[in-house]
């Protein structure tokens, strides 16, 4: 552990926190909260991002120790940290800042990616992942963005579409990386959704609540995965369920459909059959060839693949998989499930294990290592 590091990281990282709006003491218990949290895991491994592993930290830090204070205020149980329904106040400018860097002076993605960078508070090697490319080239990408926006008046706000990109993105990393962001982004979202009528802004909000609302069915009591077909569908939380086919129902009325109230609609879906083997594979399909179209997004094909091998059996999941690029990521995972539904054990062992090596968090390759140890021993039997 380099002390030395730490405690010339210390000023930087207190006053991002006092930018974004936290008060002086408060922040200082952050840091110290973030300090203590890095001597704890950083000599098993430590970042590559140093400051920014602090200051992710510490304002994650910072917003427990805010909503705690809230919750004794408002004497409420908060339980597990669940987003209460109905439009939230605008407490502070933090949305502000994500239309801000949002620049019209750059190009859609870089805006995206400085915006996680400077706001979201993710790092480069998380932003490379969502969008799929090498740590390098992201951050050449952000570094560029820095540079067009260097004494640029920010003045003029972002594009909405390149806001809700972010926020959905500040999203998925919370709800399945190392660091909770998720109920933040959903905050941020209902804002938004306040203060502006747009059937994709309220698309983007289904999609999280219903995300949002398996999240206590996710894991099992040792911190493993467990995937949506093995759930406890009675952990989920149906207020959160309930609220968001609402919203999209009304959003989707609209008939302006945009992609995220297509990946609400399968979200919707999944939620609505009591079990998994009453899921509306068919429909899904159809809601992701629709999806297709609007993305022509590699990974919607990816997760399509999954889709059509339920309907319509493995045979066809792996037709449509055979059509994509075999580095996407996850793609080994779902070639070794539709291979073990289609009965052959031993390649299925081998992709579980091959994508084990390339999970990109501990939880998933814990996971997809039990699978393939899991058929191993189904063929050793």
């Amino acid at each position: 552990m380099n002390e030395l590091l730490l405690r010339s990281l210390t000023p930087s990282v207190l006053g991002v926190l006092v930018r974004r709006g936290a008060d002086f003491a408060a922040a200082e218990d952050a840091v110290q909260d973030a300090l203590i949290e890095a001597v704890r895991v950083w000599p098993a491994g430590p970042p590559r991002d140093p400051k920014g592993w602090l200051t992710t930290v510490a304002w994650r830090k910072f917003l427990d120790a805010a909503r705690s204070d809230a919750s004794r205020r408002r004497r409420e149980d908060l339980v597990d940290e669940q987003p209460a329904p109905g439009p939230a106040p605008a407490v502070d400018d933090t949305l502000q800042l994500y239309f801000l860097c949002a620049h019209p002076s750059l190009t859609p993605s870089s805006a995206v990616a400085l915006t996680l960078r400077a706001v979201g508070g993710l790092t480069t090697r998380q932003i490379a992942q969502a969008y799929l490319v090498p740590e390098a080239t992201m951050a050449q990408r952000i570094s560029r963005a820095k540079r067009t926006v260097s004494g640029v008046r920010f003045d003029r706000p972002g594009d909405v579409s390149t806001v809700l990109r972010v926020l959905y993105l500040v999203f998925n990393e919370g709800y399945s990386g190392d660091i909770d962001l998720s109920v933040e982004a959903i905050r941020l979202t209902r804002q938004l959704a306040a203060s502006i009528d747009h059937p994709e802004v309220a698309g983007l909000l289904a999609l999280m609540l219903l995300h949002h609302a398996r999240r206590a069915a996710r894991t099992a009591p040792d911190g493993s995965l467990v995937p949506l077909a093995e759930q406890d569908r009675g952990r989920w939380d149906t207020e959160s369920i309930a609220e968001g086919v609402e919203i999209l129902q009304a959003a989707i009325a609209r008939d302006r459909l945009g992609e995220f109230q297509a990946q609400a609609a399968i979200a919707a879906l999944h939620a609505d059959a009591p079990t998994a083997q009453e899921t509306d594979w068919v429909q899904i399909v159809e809601w992701y060839d629709e999806l297709a179209c609007l993305t022509d997004s590699p990974v919607v094909r990816l997760n399509r693949a999954v889709a059509v091998g339920e309907a319509d059996g493995p045979r066809a999941g792996l037709a449509a998989l055979a059509a994509l690029n075999d580095a996407l990521p996850r793609h080994a995972a779902v070639a070794a499930y539709l291979h073990e539904r289609d009965g052959d054990l031993a390649t299925a062992a081998r992709l579980y294990a091959e994508a084990a090596r390339k999970a990109p968090n501990l939880a998933e390759r814990d996971h997809l290592t039990r699978q393939a140890a899991r058929l191993n021993a189904r063929r050793t039997r």
